[in-house]
């Protein structure tokens, strides 16, 4: 089959989605309401960041002496376990290796699982034990690492904050906070709406978007399916900053043009402004921390996405 046709049958498959949905609002509103709901919540659990479960402590015997530490984690990113014949699903994040001065050398390993696996072995000792003696033979697999095969249950690792959690794991918390707490979050009614102009929409260009203001800022079998080591990192995209000047070289207003070839609509995008910089996200695929050469008013802000280039633009007046 070729590549048109094969994007042709997406399209027609999106097509009849698309009327599916026209339909179901048409004749069951609620029923459509609820449907779009789900997928927010579901979509919401998904972008959620990984918990700390429970941590391991044993003795590191190679390649050097120390203490190694195992995080964990629960994180609904990581499917769960389909058949226990079948090997466990686990995400693990960077090996960090520190010293102090009252443990010495250790080593900070983050394993997350779904976090079915966890609660099917709370309140049995044995699962969770193996579900521990799979984390040290990760390590020792993954890293070379010589262990103990004794190993203790401790409350809390060196650089267990939440906050070290998520640079290992790669993971980017959303920043976006509002003037308004009702416009921070796209509620099921905004989305509805967004649904019903798909299918009219047939300009180029995207109405100007909303932007949240904010203050400034193996061979052998295994047991274990690696899901990742870390999350792909966002790339940075490519932009360019103008400042637009009246004739006595005084600046007026800022244009900042950002090529997304990778984003279809602006409701891919979470862009946050601030008078100092700008931010601007697309989960997965791009991450853009800019601070601006002056000082903006961000009531002014305006952004318009030009769905044929891939392109945004974002227009704020300076101080």
């Amino acid at each position: 089959m070729s590549s048109t046709g094969g994007a042709e049958d997406v399209l027609q498959q999106v097509n009849q989605f698309w009327s599916m949905l026209d339909d179901l609002c048409d004749s069951d509103p609620e029923g459509y309401r609820k449907f779009i709901q789900k997928q927010m919540e579901e979509g919401a659990e998904l972008s959620a960041a990984p918990e700390l479960h429970s941590c391991l402590c044993t003795d590191m015997l190679e390649p050097k002496k120390g203490l190694l530490y195992v995080n964990v984690c629960s994180w609904k990113r990581v499917p769960a376990a389909q058949d226990p014949s079948k090997p466990l699903p686990l995400c693990a994040g960077k090996l960090e290796t520190d010293t102090n001065e009252n443990q010495g050398l250790y080593t900070v390993l983050d394993v997350a699982l779904n976090p079915a696996v966890l609660q099917e072995c709370k309140n049995d000792k044995n699962a969770m034990n193996q579900v521990y003696m799979l984390m040290l033979s990760y390590a020792h697999r993954q890293h070379g690492l010589r262990l103990s095969q004794q190993y203790t249950v401790v409350s809390h690792s060196p650089k267990s904050s939440s906050d070290d959690l998520h640079r290992r794991f790669g993971f980017q918390q959303s920043r976006s906070i509002s003037k308004d707490p009702e416009t921070a979050i796209q509620t099921p009614a905004a989305l509805l709406q967004q649904i019903s102009c798909l299918r009219s929409e047939k300009q180029d260009k995207e109405p100007a978007a909303q932007i949240i203001c904010r203050p400034a800022e193996q061979k052998k079998k295994d047991l274990i399916q690696v899901i990742s080591t870390t999350f792909v990192q966002p790339q940075k995209p490519e932009y360019q900053l103008e400042v637009q000047t009246d004739p006595a070289g005084i600046a007026l207003s800022l244009e900042l043009t950002v090529e997304l070839p990778k984003v279809c609509s602006m409701s891919e995008c979470q862009l946050s402004i601030s008078k100092n910089d700008v931010l601007l996200e697309v989960e997965d695929f791009y991450y853009l921390l800019l601070e601006f050469p002056n000082a903006v008013n961000e009531d002014t802000a305006s952004a318009i996405f030009n769905k044929r280039k891939r392109r945004l633009t974002l227009r704020v007046d300076v101080l």
